[in-house]
């Protein structure tokens, strides 16, 4: 199973927490979709004995995007690469962008999943983000997307400044009434050089308080799993049957090809990137050179890479596969690091598989850097 990540680098406006790559210009998109499509067929090798599970428009804000431009891709995509006869096809959209005319072209489109940053269902929480919906926008779009889509993924953000528990559990409960099937949630974080960092350096926003951030995480786990939601993986809460299929492949390790300026592809033993600039990456597509650059990851990267999304999963960290890809030296040093957080309850083992407890499921990505080994 591999997938194509398609990254579309335009949104209207800076989110104040965002670090993605991306333009507020239009002026390039014609290039840009063009440069694309010839990525896409100078990159066909990679995928020679591949079949095509899942096609991802991601960014920046893909809906952005015509429909005609949209199809054009899609069809790029099949023209150059074996698709399978279900692939999961998702575009990233925002709230504003979903108006009835745009959900009936994406219904009678081969896109077949849709994953809505909604953020939260409070005007002053999407102020303070700066987002370019409001709060109706985001509740109708839903009623709209529903109408059309069955496979809906919405984005959820908790850790904010100002936000209460009791609002908390509002975004939560809004969301299910829309009987949403998939719901992808992460803490605010606070990346550096964003317009959010600037803000709680000058005191103008208050700093994140991480302790809140954990009691909503938790309080987040107990309502979805209430509602019939799998915890799937540390950020993602999805209905049987509706786990993120493109998602579920990087976690587990699967190729993937990432098409467009800044976007990463992973082959089992390579990881390659593209520039992080829309004109270098046109320039250099205009002249068929790929924007590309590769490092070749050693058995203790792939090691590392394995622990960190296998904690993050409900898959966890398969100690036979440990042994049989990086040798027994590497699961025997997983085993002592690992001890301490079973002891401390953050870890535990399960059918030969190492997992996270609930009281641990926060803290994972810490977790897991302490069992990494050192190139």
């Amino acid at each position: 199973m591999s997938g194509i990540y398609i990254h579309i680098p335009f949104c209207k406006q800076a989110c104040h927490y965002c670090d993605f790559h991306f333009s507020t210009s239009l002026k390039k998109k014609d290039e840009l979709v063009n440069a694309l499509a010839k990525e896409l067929v100078l990159r066909n090798d990679e995928f020679k004995n591949r079949i095509v599970e899942t096609i991802y428009f991601g960014g920046g804000t893909p809906s952005l995007l015509s429909i005609d431009e949209l199809r054009f891709l899609i069809d790029e995509v099949y023209k150059n690469y074996e698709v399978s006869e279900t692939p999961e096809i998702t575009i990233e959209a925002n709230p504003d962008d979903l108006t009835h005319q745009q959900l009936n072209d994406y219904a009678a489109s081969p896109i077949n999943r849709l994953s809505i940053g909604i953020q939260s269902f409070f005007e002053e929480d999407l102020k303070l983000m700066n987002r370019a919906h409001n709060s109706e926008e985001a509740k109708k779009c839903l009623e709209e997307a529903t109408k059309h889509f069955d496979n809906i993924s919405i984005d959820l953000i908790y850790g904010i400044p100002g936000m209460s528990n009791e609002r908390w559990i509002q975004n939560i409960e809004t969301a299910l009434a829309f009987n949403i099937p998939h719901i992808s949630s992460y803490a605010l974080t606070v990346e550096p050089k964003t317009a959010l960092a600037s803000f709680i350096k000058k005191g103008i926003i208050k700093h994140v308080d991480d302790d809140l951030a954990q009691e909503q995480f938790h309080i987040m786990i107990e309502k979805l799993r209430d509602a019939g939601f799998i915890h799937y993986e540390l950020s993602n809460f999805g209905k049987p049957e509706y786990f993120s299929r493109n998602n579920s492949a990087y976690w587990q390790g699967k190729p993937y090809l990432g098409i467009g300026p800044s976007a990463h592809s992973f082959d089992g033993k390579h990881r390659s990137w593209n520039v992080r600039n829309n004109s270098k990456y046109i320039n250099s597509l205009e002249k068929n050179i790929l924007p590309i650059e590769t490092e070749t990851l050693s058995t203790t990267d792939k090691y590392n890479e394995y622990v960190m999304t296998g904690l993050r999963t409900i898959w966890g960290v398969s100690l036979e596969k440990v042994e049989q890809e990086f040798g027994e030296k590497y699961k025997t040093y997983l085993l002592e690091q690992s001890q301490k957080h079973i002891i401390e309850q953050l870890l535990y083992l399960d059918d030969g598989k190492l997992l996270v407890t609930k009281k641990g499921k926060f803290l994972s990505d810490g977790i897991a850097s302490d069992l990494f080994m050192l190139n």
